[in-house]
């Protein structure tokens, strides 16, 4: 039933003009549709929003993720913007300069990802991954 529909992401923040000012800032992504209470983003053939709320995330787990052609150049790119990246060191996570190897995730992108992760100002997680 919803096999051929489009998935979209939807992520809280408590504020939301700290989010818009946060997202153009250090990824540098505006929205494309604004009503109140909500920003939608289109990246690519994707889509997220971000929407006011009361509630928030606790941060422990990815709620969007980004696939690059680069990790390392990106993960550069975003700190001299200010992002500020997770270091895991418990197996089987372990990160070197924030970037974690893992074999075989996602076999039919490869035999593995590159990842990193960082939280927006929403404290919101976010994953980028590099296949391999």
């Amino acid at each position: 039933m919803l096999g051929m529909r489009k998935v979209v992401v939807r992520l809280p923040a408590k504020e939301l003009d700290r989010a818009r000012a946060w997202y153009a800032e250090k990824l540098d992504l505006h929205p494309t549709e604004e009503r109140p209470g909500g920003l939608r983003y289109v990246v690519g053939e994707c889509e997220f929003a971000l929407f006011a709320s009361t509630g928030a995330s606790d941060g422990s787990f990815t709620q969007m993720g980004f696939e690059v052609a680069d990790l390392s150049t990106t993960v550069a790119e975003l700190r001299q913007r200010g992002v500020v990246f997770e270091e895991y060191n418990e197996p089987p996570l372990a990160t070197k300069n924030c970037i974690a190897t893992i074999e075989g995730n996602y076999p039919s992108k490869g035999s593995g990802e590159f990842a990193a992760w960082f939280r927006d100002s929403e404290g919101n997680m976010l994953g980028i991954g590099q296949p391999f």
